[in-house]
């Protein structure tokens, strides 16, 4: 019997990163101390059942109930995801659709993308106050202003002035029924949609251009990036190489303590990632939204 509200999050995830995942919720598991029990929603784009199981004998069932939600369940009628020319797989912009079929019971979720692992408890993050706000989320410690390369770049058009704040998308917390009360998926496929050439982030651009001087900012230690090292930070961010690969090219201490968390887990004889194999999966991520293309 759960005797405190259930934490909530929410991941998206294929075959080809499911080590990834294996890290992140082993270290959310050897890291959360508090009584909460954790359900933890996967977008599954066709994981494997070998996979599925991998990950469920990994974990400790008293922490965490997983739940599978296959990908393409989760799109509501009437809406499309929108094509961009990114080498992003189509996966990044499932986000936008969890308010939509979450649990109505549950109107506050924690996102988090699966290149990530976690040095606190979970529970710190999840008890922040939102005080009135649809998101929260943290400021992309690389980019930081709408005026700043890759960022907006059409900020001046759209109206916005060049310091105005930049979030990464990669960890949000969001209130559900709020969102759904503003419908605010279309909106933010239809930004996208129309300022393709300049959504060099595709999702970030657009939850970035909606939200603009509307959400909550969390303290960065809960996504540090990888690229420099900070022994405070609460939450690691393998925002560009993954540590999955062999070309992993950042603080060798963050890939150690990802698999410090891995060996923990059935993947605890993974091998890293080729190169090769590594661009063959970018070049499968275009390939996937020629559907999308010819569509329009």
């Amino acid at each position: 019997m759960e005797t405190l509200p259930p934490i909530v999050i929410v991941v998206a995830c294929d075959n080809h990163y499911m080590p990834l995942l294996a890290g992140l919720i082993k270290s959310i598991e050897v890291n959360h101390k508090t009584e909460e029990h954790i359900h933890f929603f996967i977008l599954d784009d066709g994981i494997t059942r070998k996979n599925k199981t991998r990950l469920t004998e990994s974990v400790s069932p008293k922490i965490f109930t997983i739940h599978w939600v296959p990908m393409d369940q989760v799109i509501p009628a009437g809406m499309s995801i929108p094509y961009d020319n990114s080498s992003y797989p189509l996966i990044i912009h499932m986000r936008m659709f969890i308010p939509y079929f979450i649990p109505k019971e549950y109107e506050k979720v924690i996102y988090m993308d699966v290149d990530m692992i976690v040095n606190d408890d979970i529970s710190k993050l999840w008890n922040t106050d939102l005080k009135g706000f649809t998101i929260a989320a943290i400021i992309d410690v690389r980019i930081r202003q709408f005026g700043n390369s890759h960022a907006v770049e059409n900020y001046k058009e759209l109206g916005f002035a060049p310091e105005t704040k930049y979030f990464n998308t990669g960890l949000i917390l969001m209130n559900t029924l709020q969102w759904r009360k503003e419908d605010l998926t279309p909106k933010i496929f239809q930004c996208i949609e129309e300022n393709r050439k300049f959504a060099n982030y595709p999702d970030q651009y657009g939850l970035n251009v909606i939200f603009a001087n509307n959400w909550l900012e969390i303290d960065t230690k809960w996504s540090w990036s990888a690229e420099e090292w900070n022994p405070d930070a609460s939450l690691i961010h393998f925002i560009w190489r993954k540590p999955i690969y062999k070309t992993y090219m950042f603080d060798k201490r963050y890939q150690d303590m990802f698999y410090q968390y891995l060996r923990l887990t059935k993947w605890v004889d993974f091998v890293p990632i080729s190169e090769t194999k590594r661009l063959i999966k970018k070049i499968l991520n275009k390939l996937l939204k020629l559907p999308l293309l010819l569509k329009k």
